[in-house]
């Protein structure tokens, strides 16, 4: 059973940064596809950033695309993702998932194990 253990969030002012961690057990010894999703008040879970299996395959949002950076430290079993230049709109919480397979998905459907939340809030 994979379960993974978020931490990092907090407040920050625009234009500043955060790094968030993800820390997954119980994989196997090859990676699953994983995301990083969020979901302000009022509105849809979306994914922001998701890398494939294999690492090769990465995806951005294009509202966070050029601020917003995923990666994997494989003998932490840890992924990140890196928020640059944070702006107010990016205020959510945040979700890291795994899938079961190692292509990326695009929905929060398509993903299978999901961790806590962490909030993530940018003042003006």
């Amino acid at each position: 059973q994979v379960q993974l253990v978020e931490s990092g969030g907090g407040l920050v002012q625009a234009g500043g940064s955060l790094r968030l961690s993800c820390v997954v057990s119980g994989r196997s010894r090859s990676w699953p596809a994983m995301g990083w999703f969020r979901q302000a008040p009022g509105k849809e879970r979306e994914v922001v950033a998701a890398m494939s299996g294999s690492a090769l395959g990465t995806y951005y949002s294009g509202s966070v695309k050029g601020r917003f950076t995923i990666s994997r430290d494989d003998a932490g079993n840890t992924v990140y993702l890196q928020m640059d230049s944070l702006k107010p709109e990016d205020t959510a919480v945040y979700y890291c998932a795994a899938r079961s397979g190692f292509v990326i998905g695009y929905k929060a459907n398509e993903y299978d194990y999901w961790g806590q939340g962490s909030q993530v809030t940018v003042s003006s």
